[in-house]
């Protein structure tokens, strides 16, 4: 009887080690856990790196594939188009978290050095109003079943205008009619961090590729 009795409270020794050494691994990670998120807090989700030269190539692809969805091939390249061509600018790209809450409370926050967004834009001349509603209907369609999803889309008398997300990315193209028979494309990708050792041009932004889409007018 006393071995049994003996037997039964090494064993609960033993659970009880095995319980307190398990509340302090969960204590542990919790401290770990709490003071992750308190980091976060502070100083803001941390922006993503990537380059900028990738960006701006795989916008100008998106370009051409809603250039192509959308089937005017008889217009024309619109020249001269307000912001157009591809930018980098990381004036929009502010500061995130508790911490710099005096920053983004500024009457001109201050921009985040070293992270821009990219945008690639351009725009055909000679579409009508009602070509530009048909040419959105067959984009929307077609992209559609190539899987990007439809952020926004309008069609009235006063604009006409559709944003999409391709598949795999957080980037948005928008097509939009303006006056004077003109559709603009534009993509663009949120901000990032770009890599040190970019190449930079000559007003402190990275330098990018020219435009190739679409391929069909730049030959």
């Amino acid at each position: 009887m006393t071995q049994r009795s003996t037997g039964f409270g090494a064993r609960r020794r033993a659970i009880n080690v095995l319980v307190a050494a398990l509340a302090g691994v969960v204590a542990c990670g919790g401290v770990v856990w709490v003071a992750q998120g308190l980091d976060r807090f502070l100083e803001g989700d941390p922006y993503p790196v990537a380059d900028p030269v990738a960006t701006a190539q795989r916008l100008d692809g998106h370009t051409q594939h809603v250039y192509d969805a959308l089937r005017l091939f008889d217009a024309e390249l619109a020249d001269n188009w307000p912001g157009g061509g591809v930018e980098a600018d990381g004036s929009g790209c502010y500061y995130r978290g508790f911490s710099s809450l005096s920053k983004q409370l500024s009457d001109s926050p201050p921009s985040v050095p070293g992270v821009v967004d990219v945008d690639s834009e351009w725009a055909l001349k000679g579409v009508s109003p009602a070509q530009a509603k048909g040419a959105l209907r067959r984009a929307r369609g077609e992209l559609g079943r190539q899987g990007w999803k439809v952020t926004s889309y309008e069609e009235s008398k006063f604009r006409n205008e559709l944003s999409m997300r391709p598949p795999g990315t957080d980037d948005t193209v928008t097509v939009e009619a303006y006056p004077s028979d003109r559709l603009m494309v534009r993509a663009y990708a949120e901000c990032a961090r770009y890599p040190s050792g970019t190449p930079m041009g000559a007003y402190g932004d990275p330098e990018l590729p020219g435009q190739q889409a679409p391929l069909q007018l730049r030959r």
